[in-house]
C-alpha cells in the first residue's frame, strides 16, 4: 500500500508540474512574454501585480480571460493589450489560472 500512495503522489506532483510548464509554455508560444514578466513590469503589468489586483475576486478568472481574449485599455493604464483572440476558451482559461496562480 505504501508503494501505491507513493507512486500516485509522483504522477500527482509530476502532472502538477507538466501543467505550469505548459501553461508558460503556452504564453510564450502565443506572444504574452513580450509585454508581461512573472515578477516585473515591461509593457504590461507583471503576472504577479495581475493576480494580486484580483486575489480577492471571486469572479478574477472569468474577468481575466475576457480581458486577455478581448484585449482592453484602461485597467492598467492607457498602453492597450492587443485582442488574444485566436486563444480557444480553455486555453485562455489555462493562462488565467497560471497568471491567478502567480505564474509559477
Amino acid at each position: 500500500m505504501n508503494r501505491f500512495v507513493s507512486r500516485v503522489l509522483v504522477a500527482l506532483l509530476s502532472a502538477f508540474a507538466f501543467a505550469a510548464h505548459a501553461n508558460k509554455t503556452l504564453a510564450e508560444k502565443n506572444g504574452c512574454l513580450g509585454c508581461h514578466a512573472v515578477a516585473s513590469k515591461l509593457v504590461g503589468p507583471s503576472y504577479q501585480d495581475v493576480a494580486a489586483k484580483y486575489a480577492d475576486q471571486p469572479d478574477a478568472k472569468e474577468k481575466l480571460v475576457q480581458s486577455i481574449r478581448k484585449g482592453g485599455v484602461g485597467s492598467w493604464g492607457q498602453m492597450p493589450m492587443p485582442p488574444q483572440a485566436q486563444l480557444s476558451e480553455g486555453d485562455a482559461k489555462k493562462l488565467a489560472a497560471w497568471i491567478l496562480g502567480g505564474a509559477k
